[in-house]
């Protein structure tokens, strides 16, 4: 059901794509599909109305998603991903926050804020980037770092303004502008540390949050990728170059692209739906991802990323001037696959990461 779910919500972006990409925003029957099927609530708990989705279960649906459209598929998984951290909330603030079926929280990287405390919380102001969907939110997540590590303060839309910058490439869709709040006044009950233990009791939450958003980020960029593949196989079989007598598949250079771009996806793909099950199946048995199992996941997204847009780039190379027009379905695919690779997420540093592990150093893990 949720396989047929997820292909319906991808189907849907794909025939509002070239909307959502102008207007830097989900279109309202996207979003309306989304929340109808609780896709925005895969991984909130079910003690507050959600599905509580196995990792396994979860991140094949981002992909399919990301075969209609990369920033429709990046928003689920922003939101999905966020709401774990109803695991971490008071159980109160959980439930006004996440227990509401319609909420989705907006995020973005913790930022130097001014905060007053005063009786029954702080007065906030701040300003906070690449928030992904905020569009579409109600409320907003304001982290910073403190004295204990980093704070989260829920803040509700009324009380936030977008600041419109991103004017981007690639994943125009997830309309990821800055949002600024300024001297609001937060209750102590909406406030919560990031990295505070989970209060829920399944597997899903014991899997730290980096490698949560690793994976469905992982899972955009191959199934982004997968319908570049598509539209290239598709392309190349019917495509004649000027000045030429016969078509381009004949060409020894373009079948070795093309199977070399195959072999790239796949393998990348198998060897994150095996880091995934391998994490899984630690978390479950043993209480809690190893460290063997995280560290291996964080290999299999970050290479996943880099992966896809390599596959992407070399059959787009390949394909010849087609790809470079608006109309080509290839174009967006490829701005879509090379900004994956420069979120945090993708960053080759993470290789250095596992390069450090195996060779008996002790890496910093806070993105394992």
């Amino acid at each position: 059901m949720l396989a047929q779910q997820a292909s319906g919500i991808g189907d849907l972006a794909l025939a509002d794509a070239d909307v959502i990409d102008h207007e830097r925003a989900l279109t309202d029957r996207v979003l309306d599909s989304i929340r109808a099927h609780g896709f925005f609530r895969l991984l909130v708990p079910r003690r507050f109305g959600g599905a509580e989705l196995p990792l396994p279960a979860y991140v094949p649906l981002i992909e399919r998603i990301a075969q209609g459209d990369a920033s429709t598929a990046w928003c689920v998984n922003q939101a999905a991903v966020y709401a774990t951290m109803a695991s971490r909330a008071e159980p109160e603030t959980a439930s006004e926050i996440w227990g509401d079926p319609h909420t989705v929280v907006a995020n973005g990287p913790p930022a130097p804020a001014t905060i007053k405390p005063v009786q029954g919380g702080h007065r906030l102001s701040g300003r906070w980037e690449f928030s992904s969907g905020c569009r579409h939110a109600n409320w907003f997540a304001a982290a910073t770092m403190v004295d204990r590590g980093m704070q989260v303060s829920l803040v509700p839309r009324a009380d936030v303004s977008l600041v419109d910058v991103w004017h981007v490439q690639g994943l125009r869709g997830t309309g990821s502008f800055s949002f600024e709040v300024s001297d609001a006044f937060v209750p102590t009950r909406r406030v919560f540390d990031f990295n505070s233990p989970a209060r829920e009791p399944g597997p899903l939450y014991t899997v730290p949050v980096n490698l949560l958003f690793a994976a469905g980020f992982a899972a955009v960029a191959l199934g982004n990728a997968r319908s570049a593949l598509d539209a290239a196989h598709e392309l190349l079989s019917g495509k004649r170059p000027v000045f030429e007598r016969t078509d381009v598949r004949e060409r020894a250079s373009v079948q070795l692209d093309v199977g070399r771009a195959e072999a790239t996806w796949g393998a990348a793909r198998a060897f994150l739906t095996e880091s995934i099950a391998a994490l899984w199946g630690s978390a479950t048995a043993e209480g809690g991802p190893s460290r063997k199992s995280r560290i291996g996941l964080r290999l299999a997204s970050t290479h996943a990323i880099q992966c896809a847009a390599d596959a992407v780039q070399t059959v787009y190379r390949t394909c010849g001037s087609t790809p470079i027009f608006d109309a080509s379905p290839m174009q967006r695919r490829f701005q879509d696959a090379h900004v994956i690779t420069q979120q945090v997420q993708g960053r080759l540093s993470h290789y250095e990461t596992v390069g450090q592990e195996l060779l008996g150093m002790a890496p910093k893990a806070h993105f394992f």
